[in-house]
Protein backbone atom coordinates (compact mmCIF):
# COMPACT_ATOMS: atom_id res chain seq x y z
CA UNK A 1 0.00 0.00 0.00
CA UNK A 2 1.23 3.46 -0.89
CA UNK A 3 0.99 5.73 2.15
CA UNK A 4 -1.69 8.41 1.90
CA UNK A 5 0.50 11.49 1.60
CA UNK A 6 -1.17 14.90 1.62
CA UNK A 7 -0.04 17.31 -1.08
CA UNK A 8 1.24 20.53 0.43
CA UNK A 9 2.76 23.34 -1.62
CA UNK A 10 2.44 26.06 1.01
CA UNK A 11 5.54 27.97 2.00
CA UNK A 12 6.74 28.13 5.59
CA UNK A 13 8.19 31.22 7.25
CA UNK A 14 11.05 31.70 9.68
CA UNK A 15 10.79 35.47 9.96
CA UNK A 16 11.18 36.72 13.51
CA UNK A 17 9.88 40.27 13.41
CA UNK A 18 11.19 40.87 16.95
CA UNK A 19 14.78 39.95 16.15
CA UNK A 20 17.15 42.93 16.67
CA UNK A 21 18.26 43.13 13.03
CA UNK A 22 14.68 42.82 11.79
CA UNK A 23 13.48 45.55 14.12
CA UNK A 24 16.32 47.89 13.14
CA UNK A 25 15.72 47.27 9.43
CA UNK A 26 12.05 48.04 9.90
CA UNK A 27 12.76 51.29 11.77
CA UNK A 28 15.19 52.44 9.08
CA UNK A 29 12.90 51.48 6.22
CA UNK A 30 9.89 53.19 7.79
CA UNK A 31 11.99 56.35 8.19
CA UNK A 32 12.97 56.17 4.51
CA UNK A 33 9.37 55.56 3.45
CA UNK A 34 8.20 58.49 5.57
CA UNK A 35 10.73 60.79 3.89
CA UNK A 36 9.69 59.53 0.45
CA UNK A 37 6.02 59.98 1.31
CA UNK A 38 6.64 63.61 2.25
CA UNK A 39 8.42 64.13 -1.08
CA UNK A 40 5.52 62.51 -2.93
CA UNK A 41 3.05 64.82 -1.17
CA UNK A 42 5.13 67.80 -2.31
CA UNK A 43 5.16 66.52 -5.90
CA UNK A 44 1.37 66.15 -5.86
CA UNK A 45 1.06 69.87 -5.03
CA UNK A 46 2.31 70.58 -8.55
CA UNK A 47 3.04 74.25 -9.01
CA UNK A 48 1.87 75.07 -5.49
CA UNK A 49 -0.93 77.00 -3.83
CA UNK A 50 -0.46 80.22 -5.82
CA UNK A 51 -0.66 78.36 -9.13
CA UNK A 52 -3.76 76.49 -7.90
CA UNK A 53 -5.41 79.82 -7.06
CA UNK A 54 -4.65 81.07 -10.56
CA UNK A 55 -6.32 77.94 -11.97
CA UNK A 56 -9.40 78.51 -9.80
CA UNK A 57 -9.57 82.16 -10.91
CA UNK A 58 -10.16 80.87 -14.46
CA UNK A 59 -13.08 78.79 -13.10
CA UNK A 60 -11.08 75.62 -13.67
CA UNK A 61 -10.24 72.80 -11.29
CA UNK A 62 -6.73 71.57 -10.59
CA UNK A 63 -5.72 68.22 -12.01
CA UNK A 64 -6.11 66.42 -8.66
CA UNK A 65 -9.56 67.92 -8.15
CA UNK A 66 -10.54 66.71 -11.61
CA UNK A 67 -9.34 63.19 -10.84
CA UNK A 68 -11.39 63.11 -7.63
CA UNK A 69 -14.54 63.82 -9.66
CA UNK A 70 -13.63 61.53 -12.54
CA UNK A 71 -12.74 58.36 -10.61
CA UNK A 72 -15.24 56.10 -8.87
CA UNK A 73 -15.84 57.12 -5.28
CA UNK A 74 -13.61 55.20 -2.90
CA UNK A 75 -11.58 53.64 -5.72
CA UNK A 76 -7.80 53.82 -5.55
CA UNK A 77 -5.86 55.71 -8.18
CA UNK A 78 -2.70 53.76 -8.96
CA UNK A 79 -0.41 56.58 -10.01
CA UNK A 80 2.43 55.84 -12.41
CA UNK A 81 5.42 58.07 -13.09
CA UNK A 82 4.85 60.28 -10.04
CA UNK A 83 8.60 60.85 -9.63
CA UNK A 84 9.14 61.86 -13.27
CA UNK A 85 11.53 64.82 -13.61
CA UNK A 86 12.37 64.65 -9.88
CA UNK A 87 15.27 67.05 -9.18
CA UNK A 88 15.45 67.91 -12.90
CA UNK A 89 15.01 71.26 -14.72
CA UNK A 90 16.02 73.23 -11.62
CA UNK A 91 17.25 76.07 -13.85
CA UNK A 92 13.61 76.54 -14.92
CA UNK A 93 12.15 76.22 -11.45
CA UNK A 94 11.57 72.45 -11.71
CA UNK A 95 8.69 70.48 -13.15
CA UNK A 96 7.01 68.40 -10.40
CA UNK A 97 5.71 65.15 -11.83
CA UNK A 98 6.83 66.45 -15.26
CA UNK A 99 3.64 68.54 -15.30
CA UNK A 100 1.34 65.61 -16.06
CA UNK A 101 -0.46 62.98 -13.98
CA UNK A 102 -0.73 59.41 -15.28
CA UNK A 103 -2.08 56.22 -13.76
CA UNK A 104 -4.69 53.50 -13.61
CA UNK A 105 -8.09 54.18 -12.09
CA UNK A 106 -11.69 52.99 -12.28
CA UNK A 107 -14.28 55.08 -14.07
CA UNK A 108 -17.82 53.69 -13.91
CA UNK A 109 -16.27 50.39 -12.85
CA UNK A 110 -13.94 50.25 -15.87
CA UNK A 111 -10.16 50.16 -15.44
CA UNK A 112 -8.74 53.06 -17.47
CA UNK A 113 -5.42 54.72 -18.12
CA UNK A 114 -5.63 58.43 -17.28
CA UNK A 115 -3.29 61.07 -18.74
CA UNK A 116 -4.00 64.52 -17.33
CA UNK A 117 -1.99 67.74 -17.73
CA UNK A 118 -1.21 69.70 -14.58
CA UNK A 119 -1.70 73.34 -15.60
CA UNK A 120 -0.21 74.54 -12.30
CA UNK A 121 3.22 73.41 -13.58
CA UNK A 122 4.36 75.86 -16.27
CA UNK A 123 0.81 76.02 -17.70
CA UNK A 124 0.99 72.28 -18.44
CA UNK A 125 3.82 72.78 -20.95
CA UNK A 126 5.62 69.72 -22.31
CA UNK A 127 9.15 69.30 -20.98
CA UNK A 128 11.22 66.44 -22.43
CA UNK A 129 10.19 64.20 -19.51
CA UNK A 130 6.54 65.20 -19.97
CA UNK A 131 6.54 63.73 -23.45
CA UNK A 132 8.30 60.59 -22.24
CA UNK A 133 5.83 60.19 -19.37
CA UNK A 134 2.83 60.49 -21.71
CA UNK A 135 4.47 58.02 -24.09
CA UNK A 136 5.11 55.54 -21.28
CA UNK A 137 1.45 55.74 -20.22
CA UNK A 138 0.37 55.24 -23.83
CA UNK A 139 2.72 52.29 -24.19
CA UNK A 140 1.23 50.61 -21.11
CA UNK A 141 -2.27 51.27 -22.47
CA UNK A 142 -1.30 49.98 -25.90
CA UNK A 143 0.37 46.78 -24.71
CA UNK A 144 -2.51 45.95 -22.37
CA UNK A 145 -5.41 47.34 -24.45
CA UNK A 146 -6.51 49.72 -21.66
CA UNK A 147 -9.13 52.41 -22.46
CA UNK A 148 -7.39 55.78 -22.19
CA UNK A 149 -8.73 59.11 -20.97
CA UNK A 150 -6.92 62.40 -21.65
CA UNK A 151 -7.63 65.57 -19.64
CA UNK A 152 -5.94 68.27 -21.72
CA UNK A 153 -4.88 71.60 -20.24
CA UNK A 154 -1.52 72.46 -21.79
CA UNK A 155 0.33 75.37 -23.35
CA UNK A 156 2.18 72.98 -25.68
CA UNK A 157 5.93 72.44 -25.99
CA UNK A 158 8.19 74.14 -23.42
CA UNK A 159 10.02 76.31 -25.95
CA UNK A 160 13.39 76.73 -24.15
CA UNK A 161 13.85 72.94 -24.45
CA UNK A 162 12.15 72.38 -27.81
CA UNK A 163 15.16 70.56 -29.30
CA UNK A 164 14.73 67.86 -26.64
CA UNK A 165 10.94 67.64 -27.01
CA UNK A 166 10.17 67.90 -30.69
CA UNK A 167 12.00 65.64 -33.16
CA UNK A 168 12.91 62.13 -32.02
CA UNK A 169 11.07 58.79 -31.99
CA UNK A 170 10.46 59.02 -28.24
CA UNK A 171 9.46 62.69 -28.26
CA UNK A 172 6.29 64.78 -28.60
CA UNK A 173 5.26 63.70 -32.11
CA UNK A 174 5.13 60.05 -31.09
CA UNK A 175 2.12 60.86 -28.89
CA UNK A 176 -0.06 61.50 -31.96
CA UNK A 177 1.28 58.46 -33.77
CA UNK A 178 0.32 56.39 -30.72
CA UNK A 179 -3.19 57.93 -30.78
CA UNK A 180 -3.67 56.60 -34.30
CA UNK A 181 -2.18 53.16 -33.59
CA UNK A 182 -4.25 52.72 -30.42
CA UNK A 183 -7.39 53.64 -32.31
CA UNK A 184 -6.55 51.14 -35.05
CA UNK A 185 -6.27 48.41 -32.41
CA UNK A 186 -9.70 49.21 -31.00
CA UNK A 187 -8.46 50.81 -27.76
CA UNK A 188 -11.06 53.44 -26.77
CA UNK A 189 -9.66 56.95 -26.28
CA UNK A 190 -11.64 59.95 -25.00
CA UNK A 191 -10.28 63.47 -24.58
CA UNK A 192 -11.67 66.28 -22.46
CA UNK A 193 -10.22 69.71 -23.35
CA UNK A 194 -10.39 71.62 -20.08
CA UNK A 195 -8.09 74.57 -20.74
CA UNK A 196 -5.63 75.49 -23.43
CA UNK A 197 -4.75 73.04 -26.20
CA UNK A 198 -2.29 74.81 -28.46
CA UNK A 199 -0.06 74.22 -31.49
CA UNK A 200 0.99 70.61 -32.11
CA UNK A 201 -0.82 69.58 -28.94
CA UNK A 202 -4.09 70.41 -30.68
CA UNK A 203 -3.76 67.20 -32.68
CA UNK A 204 -3.95 64.96 -29.60
CA UNK A 205 -7.67 65.37 -28.82
CA UNK A 206 -8.71 65.29 -32.46
CA UNK A 207 -6.84 62.01 -33.02
CA UNK A 208 -8.82 60.29 -30.26
CA UNK A 209 -12.28 58.77 -30.67
CA UNK A 210 -14.37 61.30 -28.76
CA UNK A 211 -13.73 64.94 -27.88
CA UNK A 212 -15.31 66.95 -25.06
CA UNK A 213 -14.56 70.63 -24.47
CA UNK A 214 -15.45 73.04 -21.70
CA UNK A 215 -16.52 76.61 -22.30
CA UNK A 216 -13.62 78.98 -21.81
CA UNK A 217 -11.11 76.48 -23.20
CA UNK A 218 -9.13 76.98 -26.39
CA UNK A 219 -8.21 74.61 -29.23
CA UNK A 220 -6.07 76.04 -32.04
CA UNK A 221 -2.92 75.33 -34.01
CA UNK A 222 -1.78 78.93 -33.44
CA UNK A 223 -3.00 81.38 -30.81
CA UNK A 224 -4.19 84.92 -31.60
CA UNK A 225 -0.75 86.49 -31.20
CA UNK A 226 0.95 84.01 -33.53
CA UNK A 227 -1.87 84.31 -36.08
CA UNK A 228 -1.46 88.07 -36.16
CA UNK A 229 2.31 87.78 -36.51
CA UNK A 230 2.06 85.15 -39.24
CA UNK A 231 -0.77 86.45 -41.44
CA UNK A 232 -1.75 89.80 -39.93
CA UNK A 233 -5.19 88.61 -38.88
CA UNK A 234 -6.63 89.93 -35.61
CA UNK A 235 -9.01 87.63 -33.76
CA UNK A 236 -9.95 86.82 -30.16
CA UNK A 237 -9.41 83.36 -28.63
CA UNK A 238 -13.11 82.43 -28.52
CA UNK A 239 -13.67 83.25 -32.17
CA UNK A 240 -10.45 81.55 -33.19
CA UNK A 241 -10.77 78.31 -31.23
CA UNK A 242 -13.35 78.46 -28.44
CA UNK A 243 -15.74 75.67 -27.46
CA UNK A 244 -18.73 77.28 -29.20
CA UNK A 245 -16.85 77.69 -32.47
CA UNK A 246 -15.63 74.08 -32.48
CA UNK A 247 -19.06 72.75 -31.50
CA UNK A 248 -21.10 74.87 -33.92
CA UNK A 249 -18.82 75.77 -36.86
CA UNK A 250 -15.77 73.53 -37.27
CA UNK A 251 -17.57 70.47 -35.86
CA UNK A 252 -14.35 69.34 -34.15
CA UNK A 253 -15.89 68.91 -30.70
CA UNK A 254 -18.42 66.15 -29.99
CA UNK A 255 -19.63 67.46 -26.62
CA UNK A 256 -19.55 71.08 -25.43
CA UNK A 257 -19.83 71.36 -21.64
CA UNK A 258 -20.35 74.45 -19.44
CA UNK A 259 -17.65 73.63 -16.84
CA UNK A 260 -15.25 71.03 -15.48
CA UNK A 261 -17.80 69.36 -13.21
CA UNK A 262 -20.34 68.69 -15.96
CA UNK A 263 -17.63 67.73 -18.43
CA UNK A 264 -16.32 65.05 -16.06
CA UNK A 265 -19.86 63.82 -15.39
CA UNK A 266 -20.36 63.46 -19.15
CA UNK A 267 -17.07 61.64 -19.46
CA UNK A 268 -18.08 59.15 -16.77
CA UNK A 269 -21.38 58.59 -18.57
CA UNK A 270 -19.59 57.87 -21.85
CA UNK A 271 -17.15 55.43 -20.24
CA UNK A 272 -20.05 53.56 -18.62
CA UNK A 273 -21.40 52.75 -22.10
CA UNK A 274 -18.17 51.31 -23.53
CA UNK A 275 -18.33 47.68 -24.59
CA UNK A 276 -15.56 45.15 -24.12
CA UNK A 277 -14.13 43.48 -27.22
CA UNK A 278 -12.58 40.72 -25.16
CA UNK A 279 -15.92 39.51 -23.82
CA UNK A 280 -17.41 39.44 -27.31
CA UNK A 281 -14.55 37.79 -29.17
CA UNK A 282 -13.29 35.05 -26.88
CA UNK A 283 -14.77 32.69 -24.36
CA UNK A 284 -13.11 33.17 -21.00
CA UNK A 285 -9.62 34.63 -20.55
CA UNK A 286 -6.34 33.81 -22.24
CA UNK A 287 -4.48 33.45 -18.94
CA UNK A 288 -5.59 31.05 -16.22
CA UNK A 289 -7.80 32.59 -13.56
CA UNK A 290 -9.85 30.96 -10.81
CA UNK A 291 -12.49 32.50 -8.51
CA UNK A 292 -10.80 34.60 -5.86
CA UNK A 293 -11.94 35.03 -2.26
CA UNK A 294 -10.08 37.89 -0.54
CA UNK A 295 -10.54 36.32 2.89
CA UNK A 296 -9.76 32.68 2.13
CA UNK A 297 -7.02 33.24 -0.46
CA UNK A 298 -4.93 35.81 1.38
CA UNK A 299 -1.30 34.87 2.19
CA UNK A 300 -0.73 33.12 5.52
CA UNK A 301 1.76 35.72 6.74
CA UNK A 302 1.57 39.45 7.42
CA UNK A 303 2.72 41.60 4.51
CA UNK A 304 4.40 44.05 6.90
CA UNK A 305 6.92 41.35 7.87
CA UNK A 306 8.90 42.24 4.72
CA UNK A 307 9.86 45.59 6.27
CA UNK A 308 12.46 43.82 8.36
CA UNK A 309 14.09 41.75 5.62
CA UNK A 310 16.36 44.39 4.07
CA UNK A 311 18.65 47.06 5.44
CA UNK A 312 17.82 50.09 3.24
CA UNK A 313 21.26 51.71 3.59
CA UNK A 314 23.15 51.99 0.27
CA UNK A 315 25.69 49.20 -0.06
CA UNK A 316 24.20 47.12 2.77
CA UNK A 317 24.77 43.39 2.42
CA UNK A 318 21.35 41.80 2.72
CA UNK A 319 21.04 38.04 3.19
CA UNK A 320 17.48 36.73 3.34
CA UNK A 321 15.32 33.97 1.92
CA UNK A 322 13.39 35.30 -1.09
CA UNK A 323 10.70 32.69 -0.34
CA UNK A 324 9.74 34.93 2.61
CA UNK A 325 8.76 37.62 0.09
CA UNK A 326 6.98 35.16 -2.21
CA UNK A 327 5.04 33.74 0.75
CA UNK A 328 3.58 37.20 1.38
CA UNK A 329 2.47 38.00 -2.18
CA UNK A 330 0.97 34.75 -3.51
CA UNK A 331 -2.47 33.32 -2.76
CA UNK A 332 -2.54 31.18 0.40
CA UNK A 333 1.30 31.32 0.35
CA UNK A 334 1.22 28.37 -2.08
CA UNK A 335 4.17 28.01 -4.46
CA UNK A 336 4.98 25.11 -6.81
CA UNK A 337 8.73 25.46 -6.94
CA UNK A 338 10.38 24.38 -10.20
CA UNK A 339 13.69 22.47 -10.06
CA UNK A 340 13.98 23.37 -6.39
CA UNK A 341 17.29 21.53 -5.92
CA UNK A 342 19.04 22.79 -9.05
CA UNK A 343 20.52 26.24 -9.75
CA UNK A 344 19.40 27.39 -6.33
CA UNK A 345 20.51 31.05 -6.53
CA UNK A 346 17.48 31.66 -8.76
CA UNK A 347 14.04 30.56 -7.56
CA UNK A 348 11.41 29.61 -10.14
CA UNK A 349 7.88 28.39 -9.62
CA UNK A 350 4.16 28.70 -10.22
CA UNK A 351 1.61 30.44 -8.02
CA UNK A 352 -1.54 32.55 -8.14
CA UNK A 353 -1.94 36.21 -7.25
CA UNK A 354 -5.53 37.35 -6.88
CA UNK A 355 -6.64 34.12 -8.54
CA UNK A 356 -4.45 34.71 -11.62
CA UNK A 357 -1.73 32.21 -12.49
CA UNK A 358 1.85 33.51 -12.56
CA UNK A 359 5.33 32.14 -13.04
CA UNK A 360 7.82 33.70 -10.62
CA UNK A 361 11.55 34.14 -11.32
CA UNK A 362 13.36 35.48 -8.26
CA UNK A 363 16.92 35.88 -7.00
CA UNK A 364 17.67 33.88 -3.87
CA UNK A 365 19.78 35.89 -1.42
CA UNK A 366 20.87 33.03 0.86
CA UNK A 367 24.20 31.40 0.00
CA UNK A 368 23.78 27.87 -1.35
CA UNK A 369 25.75 24.62 -1.21
CA UNK A 370 25.96 23.19 -4.72
CA UNK A 371 27.77 20.33 -6.42
CA UNK A 372 29.80 21.66 -9.36
CA UNK A 373 28.48 20.13 -12.57
CA UNK A 374 31.07 21.35 -15.09
CA UNK A 375 34.50 22.94 -15.38
CA UNK A 376 37.80 22.29 -13.59
CA UNK A 377 36.09 21.70 -10.22
CA UNK A 378 33.39 19.32 -11.50
CA UNK A 379 32.06 17.05 -8.75
CA UNK A 380 33.26 19.22 -5.89
CA UNK A 381 31.01 21.06 -3.47
CA UNK A 382 31.07 24.86 -3.47
CA UNK A 383 29.32 27.77 -1.83
CA UNK A 384 27.28 29.79 -4.32
CA UNK A 385 26.80 33.42 -3.36
CA UNK A 386 23.20 34.54 -2.96
CA UNK A 387 22.05 37.08 -5.54
CA UNK A 388 24.56 35.86 -8.14
CA UNK A 389 23.42 34.02 -11.28
CA UNK A 390 25.47 30.88 -11.91
CA UNK A 391 25.43 28.68 -15.02
CA UNK A 392 22.90 26.23 -13.57
CA UNK A 393 20.67 29.06 -12.34
CA UNK A 394 20.60 30.67 -15.77
CA UNK A 395 19.83 27.34 -17.45
CA UNK A 396 16.97 26.69 -15.06
CA UNK A 397 15.51 30.17 -15.43
CA UNK A 398 15.71 30.04 -19.23
CA UNK A 399 13.88 26.72 -19.35
CA UNK A 400 11.23 27.93 -16.89
CA UNK A 401 10.60 31.13 -18.85
CA UNK A 402 10.13 29.10 -22.01
CA UNK A 403 7.75 26.74 -20.20
CA UNK A 404 5.65 29.71 -19.03
CA UNK A 405 5.40 30.95 -22.58
CA UNK A 406 4.42 27.50 -23.79
CA UNK A 407 1.67 27.34 -21.14
CA UNK A 408 0.57 31.01 -21.41
CA UNK A 409 1.51 31.89 -17.83
CA UNK A 410 2.41 35.57 -17.14
CA UNK A 411 5.82 36.12 -15.57
CA UNK A 412 6.74 38.06 -12.42
CA UNK A 413 10.43 38.84 -11.84
CA UNK A 414 11.65 39.69 -8.32
CA UNK A 415 15.08 41.35 -8.48
CA UNK A 416 17.88 41.33 -5.97
CA UNK A 417 20.73 40.46 -8.30
CA UNK A 418 24.44 41.28 -8.23
CA UNK A 419 25.10 39.92 -11.73
CA UNK A 420 26.51 36.77 -13.29
CA UNK A 421 29.31 34.73 -11.72
CA UNK A 422 32.82 35.39 -13.04
CA UNK A 423 36.13 33.50 -12.88
CA UNK A 424 37.70 30.42 -14.43
CA UNK A 425 35.20 27.92 -13.03
CA UNK A 426 32.30 30.01 -14.33
CA UNK A 427 33.85 30.47 -17.77
CA UNK A 428 34.66 26.78 -18.09
CA UNK A 429 31.10 25.88 -17.14
CA UNK A 430 29.75 28.03 -19.99
CA UNK A 431 28.38 30.99 -18.04
CA UNK A 432 28.30 33.21 -21.14
CA UNK A 433 26.37 30.58 -23.10
CA UNK A 434 23.91 29.99 -20.25
CA UNK A 435 23.47 33.72 -19.69
CA UNK A 436 22.80 34.24 -23.39
CA UNK A 437 20.15 31.52 -23.23
CA UNK A 438 18.40 33.26 -20.33
CA UNK A 439 18.57 36.68 -22.00
CA UNK A 440 17.23 35.15 -25.23
CA UNK A 441 14.33 33.50 -23.43
CA UNK A 442 13.42 36.80 -21.76
CA UNK A 443 13.79 38.72 -25.02
CA UNK A 444 11.52 36.45 -27.06
CA UNK A 445 8.95 35.91 -24.29
CA UNK A 446 5.41 36.76 -25.45
CA UNK A 447 3.45 36.49 -22.20
CA UNK A 448 3.09 39.58 -19.96
CA UNK A 449 6.16 40.30 -17.84
CA UNK A 450 6.06 42.32 -14.61
CA UNK A 451 9.17 43.34 -12.67
CA UNK A 452 9.61 44.26 -9.00
CA UNK A 453 13.10 45.46 -7.98
CA UNK A 454 13.42 44.58 -4.30
CA UNK A 455 17.13 45.12 -3.66
CA UNK A 456 20.01 45.39 -6.11
CA UNK A 457 19.58 45.16 -9.86
CA UNK A 458 23.04 45.37 -11.30
CA UNK A 459 24.74 44.85 -14.65
CA UNK A 460 23.83 42.00 -16.94
CA UNK A 461 21.82 40.46 -14.10
CA UNK A 462 19.35 43.33 -14.56
CA UNK A 463 19.04 42.43 -18.25
CA UNK A 464 18.58 38.70 -17.67
CA UNK A 465 15.88 39.39 -15.07
CA UNK A 466 13.81 41.32 -17.63
CA UNK A 467 15.15 44.84 -17.12
CA UNK A 468 13.60 47.92 -18.65
CA UNK A 469 15.07 47.19 -22.10
CA UNK A 470 13.24 43.84 -22.25
CA UNK A 471 9.70 45.19 -22.44
CA UNK A 472 8.17 44.44 -19.05
CA UNK A 473 4.53 45.56 -19.03
CA UNK A 474 5.23 47.21 -15.65
CA UNK A 475 8.40 47.84 -13.64
CA UNK A 476 8.08 48.63 -9.93
CA UNK A 477 10.66 49.16 -7.19
CA UNK A 478 10.79 49.02 -3.42
CA UNK A 479 12.43 51.97 -1.63
CA UNK A 480 15.32 49.56 -0.94
CA UNK A 481 16.03 49.10 -4.65
CA UNK A 482 19.41 49.89 -6.20
CA UNK A 483 19.61 50.12 -9.98
CA UNK A 484 22.96 50.55 -11.80
CA UNK A 485 25.75 48.86 -13.74
CA UNK A 486 27.35 47.94 -10.42
CA UNK A 487 27.09 48.87 -6.75
CA UNK A 488 28.41 52.21 -5.55
CA UNK A 489 31.27 50.61 -3.61
CA UNK A 490 32.38 48.47 -6.56
CA UNK A 491 32.23 51.40 -8.96
CA UNK A 492 34.05 53.69 -6.52
CA UNK A 493 36.86 51.16 -6.00
CA UNK A 494 37.39 50.83 -9.74
CA UNK A 495 37.04 54.49 -10.69
CA UNK A 496 39.02 55.81 -7.72
CA UNK A 497 41.93 53.53 -8.61
CA UNK A 498 41.82 54.61 -12.27
CA UNK A 499 41.68 58.30 -11.36
CA UNK A 500 44.47 57.97 -8.78
CA UNK A 501 46.73 56.37 -11.39
CA UNK A 502 45.92 59.15 -13.84
CA UNK A 503 46.95 61.73 -11.25
CA UNK A 504 50.10 59.81 -10.42
CA UNK A 505 51.08 59.76 -14.10
CA UNK A 506 50.68 63.54 -14.00
CA UNK A 507 53.18 63.71 -11.14
CA UNK A 508 50.82 63.93 -8.15
CA UNK A 509 50.99 61.21 -5.50
CA UNK A 510 47.79 60.98 -3.47
CA UNK A 511 47.86 60.44 0.27
CA UNK A 512 45.65 57.81 1.87
CA UNK A 513 43.31 60.56 3.06
CA UNK A 514 43.05 61.98 -0.47
CA UNK A 515 42.39 58.51 -1.89
CA UNK A 516 39.63 57.98 0.66
CA UNK A 517 38.10 61.38 -0.14
CA UNK A 518 38.16 60.48 -3.86
CA UNK A 519 36.54 57.10 -3.12
CA UNK A 520 33.84 58.72 -0.95
CA UNK A 521 33.07 61.35 -3.61
CA UNK A 522 32.64 58.76 -6.38
CA UNK A 523 30.65 56.42 -4.15
CA UNK A 524 28.25 59.20 -3.11
CA UNK A 525 27.62 60.07 -6.77
CA UNK A 526 27.08 56.43 -7.72
CA UNK A 527 24.81 55.76 -4.74
CA UNK A 528 22.69 58.79 -5.65
CA UNK A 529 22.34 57.54 -9.22
CA UNK A 530 21.44 54.03 -8.04
CA UNK A 531 18.67 55.36 -5.77
CA UNK A 532 15.21 54.37 -7.06
CA UNK A 533 14.14 58.03 -7.06
CA UNK A 534 16.83 58.77 -9.64
CA UNK A 535 15.58 55.94 -11.87
CA UNK A 536 11.93 56.86 -11.36
CA UNK A 537 12.72 60.49 -12.28
CA UNK A 538 13.86 59.20 -15.68
CA UNK A 539 10.93 56.76 -15.99
CA UNK A 540 13.12 53.68 -15.77
CA UNK A 541 10.74 52.75 -12.93
CA UNK A 542 6.95 53.10 -13.21
CA UNK A 543 6.32 53.43 -9.47
CA UNK A 544 8.17 53.18 -6.16
CA UNK A 545 5.85 51.06 -4.04
CA UNK A 546 5.29 50.29 -0.37
CA UNK A 547 6.77 46.76 0.05
CA UNK A 548 3.70 45.69 2.05
CA UNK A 549 1.47 46.61 -0.92
CA UNK A 550 3.40 44.52 -3.47
CA UNK A 551 0.60 41.96 -3.71
CA UNK A 552 -2.07 44.64 -4.32
CA UNK A 553 0.10 46.30 -6.95
CA UNK A 554 0.67 43.00 -8.75
CA UNK A 555 -3.05 42.21 -8.67
CA UNK A 556 -3.81 45.52 -10.41
CA UNK A 557 -1.01 45.02 -12.94
CA UNK A 558 -2.15 41.47 -13.73
CA UNK A 559 -5.73 42.67 -14.19
CA UNK A 560 -4.48 45.26 -16.66
CA UNK A 561 -2.38 42.67 -18.53
CA UNK A 562 -5.39 40.37 -18.87
CA UNK A 563 -7.26 43.05 -20.85
CA UNK A 564 -5.14 42.12 -23.87
CA UNK A 565 -6.05 38.56 -24.88
CA UNK A 566 -3.80 38.52 -27.96
CA UNK A 567 -0.59 36.56 -27.44
CA UNK A 568 1.72 36.06 -30.45
CA UNK A 569 3.19 32.66 -31.21
CA UNK A 570 6.22 31.96 -29.03
CA UNK A 571 9.32 31.52 -31.18
CA UNK A 572 12.51 31.38 -29.09
CA UNK A 573 14.81 31.40 -32.11
CA UNK A 574 18.32 29.91 -31.98
CA UNK A 575 19.44 29.12 -28.42
CA UNK A 576 22.95 28.39 -27.19
CA UNK A 577 22.88 24.80 -25.96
Amino acid sequence: MVPDLKFDNSLASKVDSQAPRQRLNRIELEALMSAMSAEEDAIRLGGGAKAAEAQHSKRRLTVRERLNLLLDEGADFFELGLWAAYEMYSEYGGAPGAGVVTGLGRISGRLCMIIANDATVKAGAFFPMTAKKVLRAQTIALENRIPTIYLVDSAGVFLPLQEDVFPDTDDFGRVFRNNAVMSSLGIPQITAIMGMCVAGGAYLPVMTDTVLMTEGSGLFLAGPSLVQAAIGQKTDPEELGGAAMHAEISGTVDFKEPNDHLCLARLRSLVSKMGERQAAEIAGETFSRVPYNPEQDTPKFAAEDVYGLLNPAPGASNIYDMREVIARIVDRSEFDEYKADFGRTVLCGYARIGGRAVGIVANQKINQNQTVAMGPAAGANRIEVGGVIYTESAQKAARFIMDCNQSLVPLVFLHDVNGFMVGKDAEWSGIIRAGAKMVSAVSTSVVPKIVVIIGGSFGAGHYAMCGKAYDPRFLFAWPTARYAVMSGASAANTLAEVRAKQMERGGKVLSEAEKKALFDEIKATYDAQADPRYGAARLWIDAIIDPARTREVLMTALEACALNPDVPKFNPGVLQT
